[in-house]
């Protein structure tokens, strides 16, 4: 996308435009635990972690996973299972696993300091152009764009930008509106002020355009079309899942858990054992003890159902029949199956859905 098809950006006094909005982020920026210092890995962990995730939600995980492992090399030590428990409850568990893994090329290829250049930076599994633009501009001044919806919501407007911004080609345009406007003296603070702005002024919907630093700079304000833009066309509706779930507990009162596939969905986390249910007469159930039979050659005795879950991703809704039982001998045991006492179950890092099912069988139990 060329420059010169951002025609809107001649209508705007660049300078004064980074003056008011580098001012305004130096006067009403949030204290959020990543803006002590700007130390490259605690700026790649929280923009990691920003990723799909509000900021009040991530400054609890930000600070453990920092306490557990303050500096790459003690990160790239660590073992999977401890970094996926520092994770758990956030979610999009590739996100950690890609930086476990770029953590361990990190110390190995460039002797444990986060790459200050495009090329190298870019190299690395899980950083894509919004990550490493966020690393090179906050942490080493370098006037790349950080591109993120925030961003591209702000500019859309800033400059009546009309393109779809749900579309991937529509990030060049932005990528090369942020190249134009960007403070070469102060890269840092004009990214994450673009970022702020979107976070606490220019929101979604309803935008505090009477409240906003850079409106004068603005021609979505000035033409009346803030609630228009920017253009986003909706996600394709989610597919509805039914799984059948079961807590199972052998003679000594052990709980039975499984870990998922190292790839895919949720991989490499712990879970009580599920299958999915095609139809919707298997909820009966000697249908679901055959399904469990079948799929994983589990001889079990079903209790009682205990409630019903709802598990929301971003792409699918797991609906979750919950069920408790017991199993009366002990399997052959793998890696991936394992009894555990609720105390031991702590040791292990489980998906959401998992806390949600284990809360049903204990209020359950407790009845």
């Amino acid at each position: 996308m060329m420059v010169k098809e951002l025609k809107n950006i001649e209508k705007v006094d660049i300078l004064s435009f980074q003056q008011d909005l580098i001012s305004w982020f130096k006067e009403e920026q949030r204290d959020l635990p990543w803006r002590k210092d700007q130390d490259p890995y605690k700026v790649w962990v929280s923009e990691i972690m920003l990723q799909q995730t509000r900021v009040d939600t991530v400054i609890p995980y930000f600070n453990r996973f920092i306490e557990w492992f303050p500096t790459i090399d003690v990160l790239a030590k660590a073992d999977e299972e401890k970094v996926l428990k520092a994770w758990e409850g956030l979610g999009y568990y590739s996100r950690v696993r890609n930086l476990h893994s770029a953590v361990k090329e990190v110390q190995e290829k460039y002797d444990s300091k986060v790459p200050d250049n495009p090329k190298d930076i870019s190299s690395l599994k899980g950083v894509g152009p919004y990550t490493a633009g966020a690393i090179l501009s906050i942490a080493y001044g370098v006037p790349e764009p950080a591109v993120d919806g925030n961003v591209m919501r702000v500019l859309s407007r800033i400059l009546s930008i009309w393109d779809d911004i749900a579309k991937p080609s529509s990030r060049k345009i932005f990528e090369s509106a942020v190249r134009e406007l960007i403070s070469h003296d102060e890269p840092s603070a004009f990214n994450q002020a673009l970022m702020e702005l979107g976070a606490l002024i220019c929101t979604p919907t309803s935008p505090s355009c009477l409240l906003c630093p850079v409106r004068d700079h603005c021609q979505a304000f000035h033409e009346g079309t803030a609630s228009e833009l920017p253009v986003k066309t909706k996600k394709n509706k989610q597919k509805q899942v039914q799984l059948a779930a079961v807590i199972l507990t052998n003679e000594e009162g052990k709980i039975l858990i499984h870990k998922r596939p190292e790839n895919g969905l949720l991989a490499n986390l712990w879970e009580f054992p599920n299958v999915e249910i095609l139809h919707p007469f298997v909820i009966e159930r000697g249908n679901i003890t055959a399904l469990f039979q079948e799929a994983f050659d589990l001889n079990i005795k079903l209790d009682k159902g205990i409630g019903q879950i709802e598990h929301i991703f971003s792409h699918l809704v797991w609906n979750i029949n919950v069920f408790k039982g017991t199993i009366h001998y002990d399997i052959h045991l793998n890696y991936d199956w394992k009894f555990v006492t609720p105390a031991e179950m702590e040791q292990y890092a489980f998906p959401v859905s998992a806390h949600k099912m284990f809360k049903l069988y204990n209020d359950f139990n407790e009845k």
